[in-house]
């Protein structure tokens, strides 16, 4: 059974967010969901279709089972210990990107660290050129998946030819006895420019709020999570399109989702680093239901930034930034150039079921 905690009277900092917590004398179930990028984790078999020709023994990465193995292990460490902090760990649903395919996931599932945990996978093959997809795991004891689909994303470039990317992932199911959605994005890269490429994220923030409005036409109290690699920080554009502070108005145009990340951000704080400046592209967003303390079920607690002292780089130029497998075409054997972000649900434990 998870542990419970009694929660004391007081309002504290957080990985720069303002916890409010309860008050005394009464317990609480937790639930732990989480987001990892987790860079680039391929096979090393040459795929004909994909453009994954470096990630071979024989491509420019030099991309070997020993390389591969060792990346695994250090990402079931470090997703085993995301919710450390309250003994919560490890996470009840994650999800993930920047994956090729399902056989690498079964074999991160497969390390000692996540093995006794008896995960789950949903995932799709996704047009992207390099082969790389979005999955969410779940442990089976915990979320008991209903629905998911594999929704496309339609881009063209100027010259009018398709642009392929990520499909974008909606799953339904029952956390304990709860019915949540979940969405899995890893919206187009910043390639080419920021500013050339901002129309395909703002594309991409059109087709998730049209996917969360859909959800909340039939039901507008759906506890919908939509999280990702976004590509963007909590300021940009298409965020706000995600959030509804910019959709058109409709039905649910009053449904803005919040972002429990956003003063992380604003107080200078990132999940990855490039030319000296730290951006919060991996976020967590959720529709109002999940703070509504009058109907029951799970809510939602808290948020940060899994960030221990392992996943940085430990001295240099990069000194602090997050520590990648390789970094200017040089294998450092890290775990991942994004730190993963995480969120706790909560219940009253009379609630709780083993």
């Amino acid at each position: 059974m998870k542990p419970v905690i009694p929660f004391v009277l007081s309002c504290l900092v957080q990985t720069g967010i303002l916890l409010c917590q309860e008050p005394p004398k009464k317990e609480f179930q937790i639930r732990t969901i989480a987001f990892y990028n987790l860079e680039n984790l391929f096979d090393t078999r040459n795929d004909s279709l994909t453009l994954d020709d470096d990630r071979t023994p024989e491509g420019t990465d030099h991309w070997t089972p020993g390389r591969l193995s060792r990346k695994l292990d250090h990402l079931a460490k470090a997703i085993f210990e995301i919710g450390i902090e309250t003994g919560v760990h490890p996470p009840d649903l994650i999800g993930v990107c920047e994956v090729e395919n399902r056989e690498v996931l079964e074999a991160l599932l497969r390390r000692p660290a996540l093995s006794p945990f008896s995960y789950g996978i949903i995932h799709y093959d996704s047009p992207d050129r390099r082969g790389i997809d979005v999955a969410l795991l779940y442990r089976k004891d915990r979320f008991f998946p209903d629905v998911n689909k594999s929704v496309r994303l339609l881009l063209h470039e100027d010259s009018g030819g398709r642009r392929y990317t990520r499909d974008q992932l909606v799953v339904s199911g029952y956390l304990d006895t709860d019915l949540i959605y979940v969405l899995i994005n890893h919206w187009p890269s910043r390639g080419g420019g920021t500013v050339k490429s901002r129309e395909y994220r703002k594309a991409a923030a059109l087709l998730q709020r049209r996917l969360i409005d859909s959800i909340l036409y039939r039901d507008s109290d759906a506890k919908i999570i939509s999280m990702g690699d976004y590509n963007d920080n909590p300021v940009d554009r298409s965020i706000a399109i995600l959030m509804g502070r910019a959709s058109p108005k409709g039905k649910n145009r009053n449904i803005n989702l919040f972002n429990p990340l956003s003063k992380a951000y604003r107080r200078g704080l990132g999940t990855l680093a490039y030319r000296d400046r730290w951006n919060l592209f991996d976020q967590l967003f959720f529709t109002p239901s999940w703070k509504d303390t009058t109907k029951g079920g799970y809510r939602f607690w808290k948020a940060g930034i899994h960030q221990p002292p392992y996943l940085k780089t430990a001295s240099g130029r990069y000194k602090n930034y997050p520590f990648r497998t390789y970094a200017g075409g040089i294998y450092q054997g890290g775990y991942s150039d994004h730190f993963p972000v995480y969120a706790f649900l909560i219940r009253p434990r009379s609630l709780n079921v083993n």
